[in-house]
């Protein structure tokens, strides 16, 4: 489809590899099956002008090269029309979701970039960016950028709008409506009051629920790239062949037709949520933490280890299964085995590094849900214990600056001095911003939390061997 056609329609925030390779891919096939060309996209960056800059010299143009069973042949995609620095040109962010042309903002900002309060679960207001942003200073955040184009929205009737978050968070469209609102709130009273009135009527902010796996890329794959596509392209992206988007159709006036690109329209995306991140996500971080703890380079490496693949396994045949209402549709034994197969693709060199950034972020919606209701239900959680267990030994082992983690400095700040398994389990636990009452004072999760962690540390990958296959 070429770009010089394309009308912008979606603005869309932290245009990073996923966003190319999952949402601009859907919308450019949805204006494909439908003939539209409503709905170029004006991608945002973010913490980085990288891919700005990489994109502007190609028109937005870019490759999706899928790797592993069942790929298809490289792909230029074109539903990218225009890419801004969101550090550079905030100012220019907002203007472009003020447009009375923008009808959707889509957002894939990762947990951090919501900016959330971990004590009160909505916006953080003591961030430094965010006190910026609510003072006027051109907005940095994504929370802010929102606000300000909806405000400017409201100063010029320029009509309605969705946003749409496509970050992994359970309820993650009614998260950030909370947090705009909160952002809204937050601005002096002459400002929040007609704000809200005119958000409530005139916003809507659907839940989403994203799968696709898509590594970092590196120069390899662009080698290959241009090996297979004749150019260089420096905003090239590698993907798994599966794609899947759920959307709950709640939107405030205009949308592509997702649908026709294969994107399925449901009244209950949080099961579908709470499924992704409870069995896949939940299964990417304990095999990220396993293979940190034992060398494994990539989650290829660590699911081929045959204990590593038995734990995951259990823990989701025992641990989370259970206590998962899955959706319509959804079959949870064949899912399972499906994330476990995806995961095996060693195309796609998803390194345990990358996987076990931001853990203090990720583990409480992915690991200690499932850890409390086995708890609640009277159960002992002991494979998702092993993957908590895991991620301590991790925060616990690494370098203080290398630990990549928004809270690194905080957990460096409860670590003790002694990182022996009996100091560092009760240290961790006692961290309320990720283990709260009564879970960090539980004394049988306690347990086996120590337990796990003393064969990590102790025994490393031969304890874990046995144990696990023994266990």
């Amino acid at each position: 489809m070429p770009t010089g056609t394309l009308r912008p329609g979606i603005v869309h925030l932290g245009l990073g590899a996923f966003a190319r390779a999952h949402t601009a891919v859907f919308t450019e096939n949805a204006m494909l099956a439908t003939g539209s060309s409503d709905w170029g996209i004006v991608g945002v960056t973010q913490r980085s002008d990288t891919v700005a800059r990489q994109l502007a010299p190609q028109n937005g143009l870019f490759t999706v090269a899928e790797r592993g069973s069942g790929a298809a042949p490289l792909r230029v995609v074109s539903s990218i029309v225009e890419a801004i620095s969101g550090r550079d040109h905030p100012e220019t962010v907002v203007d472009r979701i003020a447009a009375a042309t923008t009808h959707v903002v889509t957002l894939t900002v990762t947990e951090k970039g919501y900016r959330i309060d971990p004590h009160t679960g909505s916006l953080n207001t003591a961030d430094p960016q965010v006190r910026a942003d609510l003072t006027g200073h051109p907005p940095q955040t994504a929370i802010g950028q929102i606000t300000r184009g909806i405000q400017q929205r409201a100063r010029t009737g320029a009509g309605p709008l969705t946003v749409l978050s496509c970050d992994n968070l359970p309820g993650n469209g009614e998260l950030t409506g909370t947090l705009v609102r909160a952002f809204a709130a937050a601005l002096p009273d002459t400002e929040s009051g007609p704000l809200l009135t005119w958000l409530d009527a005139n916003v809507t902010f659907p839940s989403t629920m994203v799968d696709r796996m898509v590594p970092a890329t590196t120069e390899g794959d662009l080698d290959a790239v241009e090996h297979e596509l004749g150019l260089r392209d420096e905003a090239a992206v590698v993907a798994e062949p599966f794609m899947q988007w759920v959307i709950e159709d709640n939107f405030a006036g205009r949308r592509p037709a997702w649908e026709d690109a294969g994107a399925l329209f449901s009244t209950d995306v949080a099961a579908w949520e709470a499924a992704k991140l409870r069995l896949l996500n939940a299964s990417h971080s304990m095999l990220a933490y396993l293979g940190l703890a034992t060398g494994k380079e990539t989650i290829s490496d660590a699911v081929s280890e045959d204990s590593f693949r038995t734990a995951c396994r259990r823990m989701l045949a025992e641990d989370a299964l259970p206590t998962i209402s899955l959706p319509q549709g959804l079959h949870g034994g064949t899912y399972c085995q499906q994330v476990l197969e995806r995961f095996a693709n060693p195309a796609l060199g998803h390194t345990t590094a990358k996987v076990g950034s931001d853990g203090s972020q990720k583990i409480g919606l992915r690991l200690l849900t499932t850890v409390r209701a086995n708890l609640d239900a009277g159960r002992e959680p002991r494979w998702a214990a092993l993957a908590v267990a895991a991620w301590m030994h991790h925060v616990a082992t690494t370098a203080p600056s290398d630990l990549n983690d928004p809270l690194a400095a905080e957990l460096q700040g409860v670590l003790p001095a002694s990182r022996t398994p009996e100091a560092v389990v009760p240290a961790l636990l006692g961290f309320r911003s990720i283990f709260d009452d009564p879970l960090g004072s539980h004394e049988g999760f306690a347990d086996v939390l120590l337990h796990w962690y003393r064969i990590i540390d102790t025994h490393g990958l031969d304890g874990l061997r046995n144990e696990i296959n023994h266990g």
